[in-house]
């Protein structure tokens, strides 16, 4: 059936297809195409249940735990109140409780109306003015990279995603002791050169040479998604989905309370259906952290087979761990004997006056070679330079390498 301009959809119709725009536009992955499923869908349930048509546009909305919450509020405050706008843009304005300063917003819905609202009505321009539109410039690019993870809405999410997705990382090269052909060199290759003669009916004419081949190293990601760490890994996932694009040597693990394989999940082409897909298959997002239960499964049954060949490993985490810390200082000392050497990316580093208090961060650092932050788009960039150089790691322990900046602020020597 065609809808043609003009000719008024029966109201259900119009509700829904509003209701998925907005779902839509507070950075669910949907298409028109998921209106028309969903009023379909509706056909076949009593639409006068309202826990059945919950049921049926949840299904064909949700790819993720994390995406029930966002989903909930938007179902209740659209389909119950017919002040439902009323609500979403009170979601906008500060509360002040007890005296304290209002908390941080990070609300997606909110920021999804914010963005459909019209604003007032302004005189249109003169004949003689001209408009430029820019989607997004040069100097948005720049703010973006620097916002934190955080505090982003859901059109900076959208946008954060395009820049992601559009960039190529060619990462650093390693010499192996394998031999490869080439057209010349300093290894004379025999073998080849003989079988050249003999095809040439005995005339040694020319030489064949070798020499050593090169390729890419490997990277081994222990990726934090508990509550703390939700926002920050997502990004990273997103990160590293262009690294694996670009062909880089890599395995995905991420951890809460259990570790979870997702290095065939971000294999996708398309980002938003990779990390759709994992958070579908992690049952643990947004939860729990034990951190040391983690790395003991992954040293147990993975170490030997992921962290061969020099292979660096990207531990993205807080290092907020409240359980057995003698346990997790044993898993980071064997995991440090394991790889080349072991990048720390801690979200809690954007933070200037951030000291390692926590005995999860103590009994962490002493086995990292280098540690950086992982909050905006800039420090994910800035880690392309650093795993483009394989140069031997440094084990810091209580006093760190050199160049390193401790956490008063000065550098180690």
């Amino acid at each position: 059936m065609t809808i043609r301009e003009g000719i008024a959809l029966p109201m259900l119709a119009r509700n829904v297809t509003h209701f998925m725009r907005l779902l839509r536009d507070a950075g669910f992955g949907l298409s028109p195409a998921h209106a028309v499923d969903a009023l379909d869908a509706l056909r076949h349930i009593d639409i006068g249940q309202r826990d059945e048509v919950r049921a049926a546009l949840a299904a064909l909305t949700l790819s993720g735990p994390d995406q029930r919450p966002l989903f909930d509020a938007a179902f209740d405050l659209f389909w119950r109140d017919p002040d439902w706008e009323g609500k979403l843009r009170a979601l906008l304005l500060p509360r002040i409780d007890a005296g304290a300063p209002p908390p941080a917003r990070s609300n997606r819905l909110a920021d999804a109306l914010a963005a459909r609202t019209p604003g007032p009505e302004k005189t249109p321009p003169s004949v003689s003015e001209e408009r430029v539109a820019v989607a997004l410039t040069f100097s948005a690019h720049e703010r973006l990279a620097e916002r934190d993870f955080e505090t982003l809405d859901a059109e900076e999410w959208r946008a954060l995603q395009r820049l992601i997705r559009t960039r190529r990382a060619h990462l650093g090269l390693q010499r192996t002791r394998r031999l490869r052909a080439a057209a010349h060199g300093t290894h004379a290759d025999l073998r080849a050169s003989a079988r050249l003669a003999v095809r040439q009916h005995g005339e040694w004419l020319r030489w064949k040479y070798r020499q050593q081949a090169e390729r890419k190293a490997p990277i081994v990601l222990l990726l934090d998604i508990s509550g703390s760490m939700s926002q920050y890994s997502r990004a990273v996932l997103y990160f590293c989905h262009a690294l694996m694009q670009s062909r880089e040597r890599m395995h995905v693990f991420l951890f809460g309370t259990r570790l979870t394989n997702v290095t065939r999940a971000l294999r996708e082409r398309d980002p938003d259906d990779a990390v759709g897909l994992i958070t579908g298959q992690v049952r643990d997002w947004a939860g729990g952290t034990r951190i040391g239960t983690a790395l003991a499964e992954f040293n147990r049954h993975w170490a030997r087979r992921t962290l061969s060949g020099r292979a660096t490993v990207l531990l993205v985490t807080d290092g907020i761990d409240l359980e057995d810390i003698d346990l997790l200082d044993a898993e980071m000392a064997r995991l440090a004997r394991f790889a080349h050497r072991i990048v720390w990316l801690n979200p809690l580093l954007r933070y200037a006056g951030f000291s390692p208090q926590a005995r999860g961060v103590q009994a962490i650092l002493p086995h990292v070679d280098v540690l950086r932050a992982a909050h905006n788009l800039d420090s994910l960039l800035q880690l392309e330079t650093l795993l483009a150089d394989n140069a031997p790691g440094w084990r810091p322990h209580t006093k760190g390498h050199p160049g390193q900046t401790n956490f008063e602020g000065t550098t180690w020597k």
